[in-house]
C-alpha cells in the first residue's frame, strides 16, 4: 500500500505548482494548524520550533491548538479548525463513523506496554480470569476499552460477564482509590503515576494482546493541496521522536511542569512508548479494521466503516 513515499512522489510537483499560483505574500499568508494534547510527540514539536524552520522554505507558518484529548481534537478536524493532528487507535474510529473527512497520514509503531488493566496493590485479583463479575473503571470508547474486550477474550470471560463504569482518567482515579471499583483500564503518564504513587499492580499490560498505535491525520482536502507540507510535518515528528528516545529525562523535564506529574514517573511512561512514523502497512490498517468491528460488535458505533478508505495515498 503506498503511503509516505508516495507523499514524497508529489512534493516537486506541488512545490511547482505553489510558486506558480502564488506570490511572496500569498505564500506567507498559508498556515497549517496543528492540534496537540499535553501528552505526546507533537507538544515536544511544539516546544522545539523545529518545524517552524521546515515549513519556512514552503511559504507556511505554524499555530497551535491544545486539546484535552484525542476526540475534541478530533472534532476540532471535521469542523475544519484544525489541519493536523494525533491522537490513538480509538478516537478516529468514532470520528470516521461520524463523517469526519479525516485520513490517517502515518503512525508510530507499537507500544502495548503502555495501557494496563491495574489492580491494588493488596488486591485479591491474580489474573485477568479473576476480574468476572468485578467493576472495572475505563474509559469509554478508548483504547483501553479495546485492550479490556480483548483481554477478558483471552482469559475465556465474556464482555458481559463484568460490570464496567465509564469514567475519565481523572475520575477513575479517584474510584481505583476510594476502592468503589475493583480495577482501573488505563494508559500512560496516568498508568505509570498510579503503578509508582499507590503501588498499583498490573493484571496484564498490552502484550501480545494489543498493538497500542498512535496515528495521524490531516484532512484530504489538507494532503491534496500540500503533501510537501505533511511530509514536513512528519519528518519533524520523526525527528523529535528520535531526540526523545535518546534524550528521554530532558523530554520528561519539559513535559512535567506541562502536566503537573513528577519527572521519574514521566521518565517511566516515555520509556514504554515507541518513536518513529511509519506509512500504514496493510497489517496496521487490518488491526485498525479490527478495533473498528469490535466497536461496532459493541454497538458504540452506529454503523461499520472502511479504515482503508481513509488511508492516504498518492493515488
Amino acid at each position: 500500500m503506498p503511503g509516505r513515499r508516495a507523499l514524497g512522489r508529489l512534493i516537486a510537483a506541488a512545490g511547482l505548482l505553489m510558486m506558480a499560483g502564488a506570490g511572496p505574500a500569498a505564500a506567507a499568508e498559508k498556515v497549517i494548524r496543528i492540534g496537540y494534547q499535553k501528552y505526546g510527540t507533537l507538544i515536544l514539536l511544539k516546544n522545539k520550533g523545529l518545524l517552524e524552520e521546515k515549513l519556512a522554505p514552503l511559504g507556511y507558518s505554524v499555530t497551535w491548538a491544545e486539546f484535552p484529548a484525542g476526540p475534541q481534537l478530533l472534532e476540532a478536524l471535521n469542523a475544519g479548525a484544525v489541519d493536523f493532528g494525533n491522537t490513538g487507535e480509538a478516537p478516529p474510529i468514532f470520528a470516521q463513523a461520524a463523517g469526519a473527512p479525516l485520513v490517517y497520514v502515518g503512525y508510530e509503531p507499537a507500544a502495548p506496554k503502555g495501557e494496563a488493566i491495574l489492580v491494588p496493590k493488596d488486591s485479591p485479583l491474580k489474573s485477568v480470569a479473576d476480574l468476572k463479575g468485578k467493576n472495572i473503571a475505563l474509559n469509554k470508547g478508548s483504547n483501553v476499552h479495546f485492550l479490556l474486550v480483548r483481554a477478558l477474550e483471552q482469559a475465556g470471560v465474556g464482555y458481559d460477564e463484568v460490570k464496567t463504569s465509564f469514567l475519565t482518567p481523572a475520575d477513575g482515579r479517584a474510584a481505583f482509590e476510594q476502592g468503589s471499583v475493583d480495577a482501573w483500564a488505563i494508559w500512560d503518564p496516568f498508568q505509570a503515576a498510579a503503578e509508582q504513587t499507590i503501588e498499583a499492580r498490573q493484571l496484564t499490560d498490552g502484550t501480545g494482546i494489543v498493538s497500542n498505535y498512535q496515528f495521524y491525520f490531516t484532512t484530504r482536502d489538507f494532503v491534496q493541496q500540500a503533501p510537501e507540507v505533511v511530509e514536513a510535518v512528519l519528518t519533524g515528528v520523526s525527528e523529535i521522536g528520535a531526540w526523545t528516545k535518546a534524550n528521554t529525562t530532558a523530554a520528561a523535564e519539559q513535559f512535567s511542569p506541562l502536566i503537573g506529574i513528577p519527572v521519574p514517573i514521566l521518565e517511566k511512561a516515555l520509556s514504554r512508548q515507541t518513536y518513529d512514523v511509519k506509512p500504514l502497512s496493510d497489517d496496521v490498517v487490518g488491526q485498525q479494521q479490527e478495533v473498528a468491528d469490535t466497536f461496532f460488535e459493541l454497538g458504540l458505533i452506529p454503523h461499520q466503516i472502511d479504515i482503508a478508505s481513509a488511508v492516504w495515498t498518492a493515488d
